[in-house]
């Protein structure tokens, strides 16, 4: 992502309403999700500073992440000694890309790719890679910015290189080895929105600028919006983003 944008992510997240809406609802599924015993040892790629870390380790696990860039961890952050600086993927074209990745000693029960796939050449890579970090019965949870027509300078600002359909999604998970047990859209009534920008854009053009929290009645706004987006539209198909639950093993697709 751009300089500009990585200085502003801690801010973001703590107080602008997508990525608070987020993070409720990636809890909420977490909860779902987890299995009899808890959550035992979870892996957060492309962690950043470790800014959900509070909220997974409330959940009792073991709590590790990978950041490759080195700008947006802090050396003095709560949760540094958790965090491995460098690629989680080591480079393509080797028989075995990872070696100069991510090793850990022992496996995860879950591995959280929230907002990274997007950002990769080797996206497929990351999934095996992903799928092989897996103890038996583990699962990978996915969130990617979703539908080309989408696509806005907030794209170009944090180094996409694609927005998902969802059977472009599908298509990685499987060649992975991955099998895709829920996949939905979230944040369906930003649909319109961003397709409005993304037609102003085009008309005129506009350099594109980091994100800044809005004023606190359109955060608060914007926050309640789409928790009422996740109760009453939860089952339609089109929104600004995926999520996908992906399991090793064969599981119904849920549409």
């Amino acid at each position: 992502m751009e300089e500009s944008l990585a200085r502003a992510y801690r801010k973001l997240w703590h107080e602008h309403w997508w990525w608070r809406a987020r993070r409720e609802i990636l809890l909420a599924k977490l909860a779902a999700l987890a299995p009899a015993g808890g959550w035992r040892r979870i892996l957060d790629v492309g962690c950043g500073d470790g800014l959900f870390f509070d909220d997974l380790l409330a959940l009792g696990a073991d709590v590790r992440g990978v950041e490759p860039d080195a700008r947006i961890v802090s050396e003095s952050g709560p949760h540094a000694g958790r965090i491995h600086l460098g690629p989680f993927v080591g480079p393509s074209g080797s028989d075995r890309p990872f070696d100069d990745g991510y090793a850990p000693d022992e496996p995860f029960d879950l591995v959280l790719l929230l907002d990274v796939l997007e950002h990769l050449d080797d996206r497929v890579a990351c999934l095996r890679r992903a799928r092989e970090l897996l103890a038996p019965g583990g699962r990978i949870l996915i969130t990617v910015p979703a539908f080309p027509v989408l696509w806005t300078n907030h794209d170009v600002l944090s180094h996409h290189r694609l927005r998902y359909t969802r059977r472009s999604l599908v298509d990685e998970v499987t060649a992975a080895g991955l099998v895709p047990c829920e996949v939905r859209a979230l944040f369906r009534w930003l649909s319109p929105v961003k397709l409005a920008v993304r037609i102003a854009e085009t008309l005129v053009h506009r350099t594109p600028r980091p994100p800044a929290v809005p004023p606190a009645w359109l955060n608060r706004l914007a926050l309640a919006l789409s928790r009422l987006d996740e109760r009453a539209l939860g089952r339609l198909p089109f929104g600004s983003s995926l999520l996908c639950v992906c399991e090793t093993d064969e599981s119904r697709l849920e549409t």
